[in-house]
C-alpha cells in the first residue's frame, strides 16, 4: 500500500504564508517531498506557481506524478535547498516554505535504513550520489568521533557507551543493516533505558541521518539566501521537528530582526504548534513548530 506523507500544520501554514489570490505569484517549497504542502497552495491559489525542491529523486517522482495535471504550475528541481537559494534570482519569490522533517516515505518505503524497526541496508542518503552514508559513519568513524556525532546531533546521554559497543561489534564484522545496529544499541544501554518512552536507538538514528545529509549545516545559509530571494512583503515559513533545528531558526530570525535596519520582522513571537486534534490524527506532528517572518525591505 502506498503511504502518503501527511502535511503537518497544514491550516496554519496556509494562513501564515498569505498570497494575493488576484496576482500571479511564486512559492518555493524547499522541501517538497511528496507534495503535501504544495498541493494545498496550488489548490487554494489558481494563479500560483510552485518551484518544488528536493534532493531525493525517488520521492520527487511522487510529486511529479501528483502534479502532472496542474498545467505546468509545478516545477520540480532536484537539488539541496541551500544550493538552489544561493543561486536564485533576488526578489523572485512571493513566499518560501521549509518543512525540515523527514517524510514517512523514507521510513516506510525508501529501504535505506532510516528506521531502526526494519532490517534494511544502512544508508540514509537523500543524495544517492554522495559517498558518505550511515554505513560509512558507523564502520569507519573513529570511536570518539562517532560518540561526538551521536551526542551532538542526537543529544544522546549514553553516546559514549553506544559508540564503544558499536566499535566492539564492528571489529568482529562490518555493520551493514539497520536492525543489526538497533540491536547493538539496545544492548549497550542500561536496562531501565531500554524500556523507556522511546526506543534507545531513536536518538542515534537521528544523529546518523543528520550527519549523513549535513542537515543542520544547511539551515542558516539557506535562510540567509531565502531573505534575498524573497520579495518585499513576502513571507518565510519554517517547520522544525526537534530542538537542534528549531534553535538555529529561532536565533537566526531573532538576530536578523534585532539589527538596526532589519530586513525582516518576526510574525510568530512564539512558534505555532499543532492542535490536540492534529496530534491525535497525525502522531509525527506532535513535535512540530512553525516560525514565520515577513520581509520588510
Amino acid at each position: 500500500m502506498e503511504i502518503l506523507h501527511y502535511p503537518v500544520l497544514h491550516r496554519e501554514v496556509l494562513e501564515s504564508l498569505m498570497i494575493d489570490p488576484e496576482k500571479e505569484a511564486r512559492l518555493i517549497d524547499c522541501t517538497t517531498g511528496e507534495g503535501g504542502h504544495t498541493q494545498l497552495f496550488l489548490d487554494k491559489y489558481p494563479k500560483l506557481n510552485v518551484t518544488g525542491l528536493d534532493r531525493d529523486k525517488e520521492i520527487q517522482k511522487k510529486a511529479i506524478e501528483r502534479f502532472k495535471d496542474y498545467n505546468g504550475r509545478f516545477t520540480p528541481v532536484n537539488t539541496w535547498f541551500d544550493d538552489y537559494l544561493r543561486e536564485a534570482d533576488p526578489e523572485s519569490a512571493d513566499a518560501i516554505l521549509f518543512d525540515l522533517g523527514i517524510s514517512i516515505f523514507h521510513y516506510e518505503e525508501s529501504e535505506r535504513g532510516f528506521s531502526f524497526r526494519k532490517e534494511e541496508k544502512l544508508d540514509m542518503r537523500l543524495n544517492p550520489d554522495q559517498h558518505l552514508s550511515a554505513e560509512v559513519i558507523v564502520n569507519e568513524y573513529p570511536q570518539e568521533e562517532l560518540a561526538d556525532v551521536i551526542y551532538r546531533f542526537g543529544e544522546e546521554r549514553y553516546s559514549r557507551r553506544i559508540a564503544r559497543a558499536i566499535d566492539e561489534a564492528r571489529q568482529q564484522k562490518r555493520i551493514e543493516f539497520s536492525g543489526e545496529l538497533a540491536e547493538i544499541i539496545f544492548h549497550s544501554v542500561p536496562r531501565e533505558y531500554r524500556y523507556g518512552r522511546i526506543h534507545p536507538a531513536t536518538r542515534t538514528f537521528q544523529a546518523l541521518r543528520i550527519e549523513v545529509n549535513k542537515e543542520l549545516d544547511r539551515i542558516k545559509p539557506a535562510l540567509e539566501s531565502a531573505i534575498k530571494v524573497l520579495k518585499k512583503g513576502g513571507r518565510i515559513g519554517v517547520i522544525t521537528f526537534h530542538s537542534l533545528e528549531d534553535r538555529i531558526v529561532k536565533w537566526y530570525f531573532k538576530e536578523e530582526a534585532a539589527k538596526e535596519n532589519p530586513q525582516i520582522k518576526i510574525l510568530t513571537k512564539k512558534p505555532i504548534v499543532p492542535t490536540d486534534e492534529e496530534c491525535r490524527e497525525n502522531a509525527p506532528s506532535r513535535s512540530s513548530k512553525l516560525r514565520v517572518v515577513e520581509k520588510l525591505v
